[in-house]
């Protein structure tokens, strides 16, 4: 397995400096919420929309991330602080917009040179007053179902991420996440995979591992604390065993939610567990 932290979390600091911190403390690769790409994408309230990264921007980002030895892994957050789109919507013309949103994020994360796109985005996808989950289910699995020679000719994948029942109502689960997978029908839509919000399921962490290792695209280590792992009361090692014991050989990305004590105390204790576990 392979460490890469997601970097919204070092708000504010120049994606050079940012970059060679990150390396400096043992990870391999990157993972961009395109928000962060936009001048004053982070403040509160901003809304972006990630067309408007230029061409000179992304083969920037890129080639900073390259020259501090980082390879560029995806985007996660990809909803965020957008406008107008909306998986599960039943409002025919948002759904084509969304679609359409999907494929823009998929140009952007080829031309940063990403492979991964991980779906979480509650606030555009849990169920609006007078829609069935079936329906939303099938409304969701229209918007992906159409991205999906964007994706396959960007060479990236979609991978769908579960969230518990705190943060929505759509996806709570791995087995949700993997039957919409079944019905969009892409070996472009798979399954991603977060501790935190695992961590809600009835089922154990490592069997949800072992029982989809077949689907798992992406992993998100962090804990229910919003911190990294060895920040909080989850044991990490069963998880970690369990990753070994599936030979998940993809990406590892650390994804937090709280940022102090700093971003370089929240990475460096991060990878020193993740080191440790894994052997």
């Amino acid at each position: 397995m392979k460490f890469a932290l997601c970097n919204e979390m070092y708000v504010g600091w120049p994606f050079e400096k940012m970059f060679a911190n990150v390396r400096e403390l043992g990870y391999t690769g990157i993972e961009i919420a395109p928000f962060t790409l936009l001048p004053g994408g982070e403040e509160p309230g901003a809304i972006v929309d990630v067309r408007e990264v230029t061409a000179a921007q992304r083969a920037a980002v890129r080639q900073q991330a390259a020259d501090a030895g980082l390879e560029m892994v995806g985007l996660h957050w990809l909803l965020a602080k957008t406008e107008g789109y909306y998986l599960t919507s039943p409002d025919q013309e948002i759904r084509e917009k969304t679609t359409d949103y999907f494929r823009a994020l998929a140009q952007l994360c080829q031309d940063l040179g990403g492979t991964v796109m991980v779906l979480g985005s509650p606030l555009q996808r849990n169920l609006l007053p007078g829609v069935s989950y079936a329906e939303a289910e099938q409304y969701a699995a229209e918007v992906l179902r159409n991205a999906m020679p964007a994706c396959a000719d960007c060479g990236v994948t979609i991978a769908l991420e579960p969230l518990g029942p705190s943060e929505g109502d759509f996806l709570p689960t791995a087995e949700s996440a993997v039957k919409l997978a079944t019905m969009v029908d892409s070996s472009h839509c798979r399954l991603h995979l977060d501790v935190k919000a695992m961590s809600s399921e009835p089922t154990p962490i490592p069997e949800i591992l072992r029982k989809y290792r077949a689907w798992i695209e992406h992993f998100h280590a962090n804990d229910p604390n919003l911190l990294g792992p060895g920040m909080g009361d989850t044991d990490f090692e069963p998880i970690f065993a369990a990753l070994k014991e599936i030979d998940y050989q993809g990406w590892v990305s650390v994804e937090v939610f709280k940022y102090e004590p700093s971003p370089e105390e929240i990475a460096r204790i991060s990878m020193e567990t993740m080191r440790r576990l894994a052997g």
